[in-house]
């Protein structure tokens, strides 16, 4: 039963390193431009060839947050034929927050690529 364990915790580390950068996952998915929630789905899956992928459960609940933060602005569509979508797009607040988060990942990256570096044989 230890192996299941350990399974388990590990799928619970990387849930929580997601859940973590989520944030600053979608801002980064809409600097280009607006996108709708299916959109940001398939454009995380897609540019990181399925090691990332999140389902619309886990992702409208940050787009929620980043909206009630000021990050994102919405604007609803509703096509002749179809279904309404609501498009998320970058604030200038969301822009400096997208900026400050990259920097803090960064200095995060950094620092773990330090520590794992140190238990390399030279």
């Amino acid at each position: 039963m230890a192996g299941e364990t350990d399974a388990e915790d590990r799928k619970s580390i990387e849930r929580e390193l997601k859940r973590g950068a989520l944030e600053l996952i979608v801002l980064h998915l809409l600097e280009p431009g607006e996108a709708y929630g299916y959109e940001i789905v398939n454009k995380l899956t897609r540019e990181t060839d399925g090691a990332l992928e999140v389902t619309d459960g886990t992702l409208y609940p940050v787009l929620y947050r980043l909206e009630r933060a000021g990050f994102v602005a919405v604007r609803w569509d509703t096509p002749s034929r179809g279904v309404p979508r609501k498009y998320y797009q970058l604030t200038d607040v969301g822009r400096q927050e997208l900026a400050t988060l990259r920097n803090e990942w960064q200095a995060f990256a950094d620092a773990m690529a330090r520590l794992l570096g140190q238990g390399r044989p030279r």
